[in-house]
């Protein structure tokens, strides 16, 4: 597992990079945006179960007829995490996270899912278990949500890696909500993140394992190592992209460059899933800038 400090100096610099080069640069920037709406929504309701494909999610979003037959609550699960993470592109720059503005964003995602329980958190008599953890008593819901804040807020020159990850798995240890708290604490990642200068992530459906192992090492042992490593691997990987894009490199997969550098694709694959190079995956395949 690599090291948080060494990361976060990586990023840094890329962050640093990434300014530079996006100047004059905001239709680019725009586009990239938008396109990768369908990547977060596919990868976010993916973990949690939705039988959906990536190419489903697209046709969905660009109102395109699918060939097969899906669940009404699919459909809006999907139109609805869109319209989330397209409403924190602006809103986030807008706006300080508090407990309305989460409230605000379950409102959005459950809206014609369960709209009796979309925008409130459990009452006194929900409870809810996430795999063998039963989630904290519903009265210390609002309480616990506070302390969150409190110590997101109270801690900014901790690196950011360590204050969204911690962030995250507290959110999610909590369990606010009845339905929904997997993809909303996943949004307020990204809300912080980009309210706090870095790009968005996306948490790849792929690394689900790792994602599920992160909450068990909070859980039993008060750790965020593994979140971090996460969070930061999801943050160089969302760097190497737009850069890629932003400095007008000549975008290939990882498999075309290993052709033409005469060198081992499994051996790059590795690098990439370490992100030791400047490579990125975007719709399921390794790409890289050159």
């Amino acid at each position: 597992m690599a090291n948080t400090k060494s990361i976060f100096k990586m990023i840094h610099a890329l962050r640093a990079r990434y300014y530079k080069a996006a100047a004059t640069k905001e239709q680019l920037l725009k586009l990239i945006s938008e396109t990768e709406v369908v990547e977060q929504v596919y990868n976010s309701n993916a973990i949690e179960n939705s039988t959906l494909t990536l190419e489903d999610t697209e046709k969905i979003l660009l109102q395109i007829d699918l060939d097969r037959f899906i669940s009404e609550r699919e459909l809006f699960e999907t139109k609805n995490l869109a319209r989330v993470v397209a409403y924190i592109d602006t809103k986030a720059k807008e706006q300080e996270l508090n407990l309305d503005v989460i409230l605000l964003l379950h409102r959005m995602l459950l809206s014609n899912i369960r709209d009796d329980v979309a925008g409130r958190f459990r009452n006194d008599d929900e409870w809810v278990r996430v795999g063998n953890y039963i989630a904290v008593d519903p009265k210390q819901v609002v309480h616990k949500l506070e302390e969150m804040l409190v110590m997101y807020q109270s801690t900014p020159s901790l690196n950011i890696i360590k204050r969204i990850a911690l962030l995250h798995l507290s959110f999610e240890h909590t369990h606010p909500f009845v339905d929904g708290n997997g993809r909303i604490g996943r949004v307020l990642n990204n809300y912080l993140l980009i309210r706090e200068g870095y790009v968005p992530i996306n948490i790849k459906f792929i690394d689900r394992q790792l994602y599920y192992a992160a909450f068990s090492e909070f859980d039993n042992r008060q750790r965020t190592s593994v979140m971090e490593d996460i969070v930061g691997k999801a943050l160089t990987n969302s760097y190497h992209k737009r850069l890629a894009y932003l400095e007008s490199k000549e975008i290939i997969t990882l498999a075309e460059y290993a052709k033409r550098k005469n060198i081992s694709h499994s051996n790059l694959i590795n690098k990439a899933h370490r992100q030791t190079i400047e490579a990125f995956l975007e719709k399921g395949i390794w790409k890289i800038g050159l």
